[in-house]
């Protein structure tokens, strides 16, 4: 039985960004820490962070007075960034750079005039963030079925906005909905898509047409990963996506050609060679990669999270920890 390696795969910038500003300011402030919402969505990565200190809660309220605060890697509200001032918090935001990019379109379409369509998955932390940069004229879609019924005040001052971690197919079907229904729509120069999800997907894409069987490695709450093995399936591959080796049904092997192996883009990627070694104990050979795309994207640290480290004297050992080093003033 082949086995083929996805690459790229696994940690995307944004989230290897937001880890280790968690670790970080563990390093240089000590715990607890408080990050709201799970910082990414995995629990391994999760669990390990709270090992070390970091306490996770919901709501800014459970944070105390004057404590430090880290906003997850899909991003809050200005309603949260408010609550947090109002408590003296020490805030430092791990938003993934191209989600903030989502924020700053939402607030500079609502200022022009336009109403929003945001599309993307009800509930989704980081839905729930660009929602709140413009509430009052947000309309929330979720399939063609709701491009296809959506109203909008006025046909001509309309834009829309995605979910950075969609399905590229998918989103491509309702954004084609929504220009049929309103030609004068506008939108962002270059898709919301985060390149991460994007070259992931045509990643899978390439397994599906070598494997007969593709397994996700993700959570059961990344949206990414859930699109991954539905891409897969698009595609004709049998897919599931599991959340680590202990999930693999040796059920699935049975009559196998070749099996193909990816993960989400918060998945670590220990998960990804327990898998391997799973896999190889059923029967399947050496693990070759099949490489679609290189990845060479590094996003920075917060500049106020960087000043402070600085300021400790203690940045270069710090960083190194983590293969970065202090970004340029």
């Amino acid at each position: 039985m082949e086995l083929w390696l996805a690459n790229p795969r696994g940690y995307c910038a944004g989230v290897d960004r937001a880890i280790d500003i968690v670790e970080l300011a563990l390093d240089l402030y000590g715990a607890p820490i408080y990050v709201r919402h799970e910082i990414v969505h995995n629990q391994h990565v999760v669990e390990a962070l709270r090992v070390r200190g970091a306490v996770f809660v919901e709501e800014i309220a459970e944070v105390p007075e004057g404590a430090t605060v880290i906003f997850s890697a899909h991003g809050v509200s200005p309603e949260i960034r408010a609550q947090s001032a109002a408590r003296r918090l020490r805030a430092i935001d791990a938003t993934c750079p191209l989600v903030t990019k989502v924020h700053l379109e939402a607030l500079r379409y609502a200022a022009q005039g336009n109403w929003l369509i945001l599309v993307g998955h009800a509930g989704h932390p980081e839905v729930e963030g660009t929602l709140g940069e413009a509430p009052e004229r947000t309309t929330l879609v979720q399939t063609v079925a709701d491009a296809e019924r959506v109203s909008v005040p006025d046909p001509e001052r309309v834009a829309y906005l995605t979910q950075t971690t969609l399905s590229v197919d998918e989103t491509r079907e309702v954004l084609e909905a929504l220009r049929r229904r309103f030609p004068a729509i506008r939108g962002p120069a270059r898709d919301d898509i985060c390149y991460a999800t994007q070259n992931r997907q045509n990643a899978i894409k390439e397994l599906a047409q070598r494997c007969d069987l593709v397994l996700v490695v993700g959570s059961p709450i990344s949206s990414n990963s859930k699109r991954l093995a539905e891409v897969a399936r698009s595609c004709g591959a049998e897919a599931y996506r599991i959340d680590s080796a202990k999930e693999l049904d040796p059920r699935w092997l049975a009559g196998k050609r070749a099996v193909g192996v990816t993960s989400g883009a918060s998945t670590p990627e220990h998960l990804v060679h327990d898998l391997l070694q799973a896999l190889e104990a059923h029967g399947a050979g050496a693990a070759r990669t099949l490489t679609v795309t290189e990845e060479s994207v590094v996003f920075q640290l917060p500049s106020d999270l960087a000043r402070e480290l600085r300021a400790s004297g203690r940045a270069d050992e710090l960083l190194a920890r983590h293969g970065r080093t202090m970004p340029t003033r």
